[in-house]
């Protein structure tokens, strides 16, 4: 089996640091990216393989693109991308939502993403090359009550992720998302910025899914046969129907 490298946003915790877990497991070769210094270095403390720290904000289009030019040759060549990096702010009608909440949503979701991607393609394309994963969210296949402009940032990666897969076809890119449902990580102590009790009820009364879930996808998507592109993936917790509909025990 050819290891490859593997370059992971949002690796300090949740999906992006089980993953990474995941990949070095099995001998690949993991780029680790966030913000926590302190966090990715654990991480990178626990891993099997052969690994790379890169501290960036997704958010910060100048950090983004410095950063992944100055990983050492030995790294350089990404081979499949994972677009992590994201969260939700707020839980609130649109029309009580707080502004900034939007825009951090926007920024992190959205533009963070495409940041990334853009710093990275032009390397895939020349090589004829390359393997792309979004983790985007069931939220952008259906909205929920409240759940406004998170929605549309997944929404938009889904948009971007196939329009993405359809420009770089005849470059021999496999480009693909990944779709999860309830995972329970630090996802809603940010959405309810710290409120650990309200971020603690929305996992009561069912069986969530754990990040380790999620990273099994999607390390199956990336060791798929060459041929085989897994374009795109939902994965729900069997208590969870779609968005919004959850068989939760009293």
């Amino acid at each position: 089996m050819k290891k490859k490298n593997i370059l992971i946003t949002g690796a300090s915790s949740g999906i992006g640091w089980s993953t990474a877990i995941e990949c070095s497991k099995e001998g690949h070769r993991v780029i680790i990216c966030g913000r926590n210094v302190k966090k990715l270095s654990e991480l990178s403390s626990l891993l099997k393989s052969p690994n790379y720290i890169s501290v960036f904000d997704v958010r910060n289009k100048k950090d983004v693109f410095d950063s992944i030019q100055s990983i050492p040759d030995k790294f350089k060549t990404i081979d499949v991308l994972v677009n992590n990096a994201g969260n939700a702010h707020g839980l609130s009608p649109a029309h009580q939502s707080n502004l900034l909440d939007w825009e951090a949503m926007i920024d992190s979701n959205v533009k963070g993403l495409l940041y990334v991607t853009k710093a990275i393609i032009d390397q895939m394309v020349k090589r004829k090359n390359g393997h792309i994963i979004n983790v985007g969210s069931i939220a952008g296949k259906e909205s929920y009550p409240k759940g406004n402009v998170y929605s549309a940032s997944k929404a938009a990666i889904e948009k971007f992720t196939e329009g993405l897969r359809l420009d770089l076809n005849t470059y021999n890119i496999r480009v693909g998302a990944i779709n999860p449902g309830l995972v329970e990580t630090n996802f809603s102590n940010v959405r309810f910025k710290g409120d650990l009790k309200r971020a603690a009820e929305v996992y009561k009364g069912f069986k969530p899914l754990v990040p380790e879930d999620v990273a099994k996808a999607i390390y199956y998507m990336i060791e798929a046969p060459e041929h085989v592109n897994i374009a795109d993936l939902t994965i729900l917790p069997t208590a969870q129907a779609n968005a919004y509909v959850l068989n939760k025990k009293k």
